[in-house]
């Protein structure tokens, strides 16, 4: 008798073992060996590889793995895990949750199920305060299966709150690919957005957007990051590659905390953070009318290396992004005199705006470095709507309940003066003893109220006349400016008051009134 013979007979549990590895590897394959070759050719990570990249190693933990299409029975065997993978992993140690489209599986198409994979890290991410992160690359919605009322029916009504936002934890995502429907969505729904170029962000496809309007439509025309970059804001970031892409949203979330209702991570204070304050004063122009990057100064500033700077491209004229402070994060706003002398166009209003409500909502104090003519102005800032992102800015600005301490560097005329946090709009006004406060540029003044020009007969007397009282000294002795200090001495002076304005009462929380305020408007 042999040992074959005596073997006992296979069991009902290695059956369902056997089934469970089969439909396991089926899944884990994604679209093919020929289709993920084909991407790696292109340089370009699959789904489950920028998983891999992005999480901390053996971390991540996948929900929905046997996921198919449930529409049609005869794309089951086609649709391993129906296209989008979902799950837990951890970032820097923190759990966060991920919804990532696997493009070589029907395009990462939406369908009834893998809509229910991302309803459910949603209200899982907002129940247990895990910061959401979407990666995406997809067709739109799945054909034929949408088509119909039946067909709508299944994908769209089973989720009240599919495009809700009330930033409850912070969202990020990655276009990386051809993006449309549902990943386009959550794009411009997330606090951040990274584009890597080549990949392409719109409503509809080239080819659905060529047959609607019956003109030949190019894909990066359509809404490539160069649109997004600096013609809509909605890209913070532009990368050359995915594993930068992925890089950045490591980066991001570095600034944030979980959930609304902790607050930020504190780390390390690099070595030679404020080494360059004695000399920072170099950075601003002896005269009032030259350009220069304010940037500079906001790198001199801020702990060594930390200046993480958002929507670069667009609203050039404002400068907005995540920087520390003796080791905690804080939110920075300022003018650049570099483009258009530092004037606010309705591009810098929608900038600001959005960084505000993201600042705001996860209790990130506010840093402003002051130095604007004002708004521009003509016909065309009016047809941009001028008045109305002045002002939706202005209502952004008081709303908030974190910390707001603004420096004026150097100019601060008209509205922009209460925009960019003069009167009680901060709960500190500093300035530089360069600072300049008034109505209007005070050559301006002289035309309008003289009828003057430079060269004209008693010119010189009328600016002299509107250039007095501009110096910040007349706003310090009536108390406008709390602190006028010298440039060497902000970087303390910034951390001691952000220290003195964190809220023990509330343990440094805000009241988050701008939470549901649009991601993108």
């Amino acid at each position: 008798m042999t040992s074959a013979d005596t073997a006992p007979p296979p069991s009902v549990h290695d059956a369902a073992l056997d089934e469970y590895r089969r439909r396991e590897a089926a899944a884990l394959a994604m679209g093919g060996a020929a289709k993920l070759a084909r991407r790696k050719e292109k340089g370009v990570l699959n789904a489950r590889e920028r998983i891999a990249y992005l999480c901390d190693a053996g971390s991540f933990i996948e929900s929905g793995l046997f996921g198919t299409s449930s529409s049609n029975w005869s794309d089951q065997d086609k649709t391993p895990a129906d296209g989008k993978i979902a799950g837990f992993g951890r970032i820097d140690a923190r759990d966060v949750g991920l919804v990532v489209n696997d493009f070589t599986v029907m395009g990462a198409s939406s369908s009834t199920t893998n809509g229910r994979k991302i309803g459910h890290m949603k209200e899982v991410a907002t129940r247990r305060g895990l910061p959401l992160v979407f990666l995406g690359e997809s067709s739109g919605a799945r054909l034929p299966d949408t088509m119909g009322s039946r067909g709508m029916g299944a994908l769209l009504g089973n989720d009240a709150t599919q495009y809700q936002r009330t930033r409850e934890t912070p969202w990020a995502s990655a276009t990386l690919g051809y993006s449309y429907g549902s990943s386009s969505w959550y794009g411009v729904l997330s606090d951040f957005c990274v584009i890597r170029k080549g990949a392409v962000l719109a409503v509809s496809s080239a080819l659905l957007t060529s047959l609607a309007t019956k003109e030949e439509v190019d894909p990066e025309t359509l809404g490539g990051w160069r649109v997004h970059a600096e013609i809509t804001g909605f890209a913070d970031l532009v990368v050359d590659t995915d594993e930068q892409a992925l890089d950045a949203i490591r980066t991001f979330l570095s600034y944030l905390p979980s959930h609304h209702n902790e607050l930020p991570p504190v780390r390390p204070v690099p070595e030679g953070s404020g080494a360059d304050m004695a000399t920072i004063v170099r950075h601003l122009p002896e005269r009032r009318t030259q350009v220069y990057d304010v940037r500079h100064i906001v790198r001199t500033v801020v702990d060594a290396g930390s200046f993480f700077e958002l929507k670069a491209r667009f609203g050039k004229v404002a400068v907005t992004g995540l920087a520390r402070l003796d080791g905690r994060t804080v939110g920075i706003v300022a003018n650049n005199p570099i483009v258009k002398g530092g004037a606010l166009d309705t591009d810098a209003c929608e900038k600001i705006t959005s960084f505000l409500v993201l600042c705001d909502s996860f209790n990130i104090p506010v840093v402003t470095f002051v130095d604007t003519p004002g708004f521009v102005i003509g016909a065309d800032a009016e047809r941009r709507r001028a008045p109305g992102k002045i002002m939706n800015m202005m209502n952004a600005l008081q709303l908030m309940t974190v910390p707001k301490i603004s420096v004026i560097l150097r100019k601060s005329y008209g509205q922009a003066y209460l925009n960019m946090g003069g009167g009680k709009n901060s709960d500190e006004v500093a300035a530089w003893p360069t600072a300049e406060v008034s109505f209007m540029e005070p050559r301006f003044a002289v035309k309008v109220v003289h009828g003057l020009e430079p060269g004209d007969a008693g010119f010189d007397e009328a600016l002299e006349a509107m250039n007095r009282g501009n110096t910040i000294w007349d706003a310090a002795s009536m108390y406008a400016v709390q602190s006028v200090i010298e440039p060497a001495a902000t970087r303390d002076y910034l951390i001691r008051m952000l220290d003195v304005h964190r809220s023990r009462r509330s343990g440094g929380i805000g009241a988050h009134r701008l939470a549901n305020w649009p991601t993108s408007f």
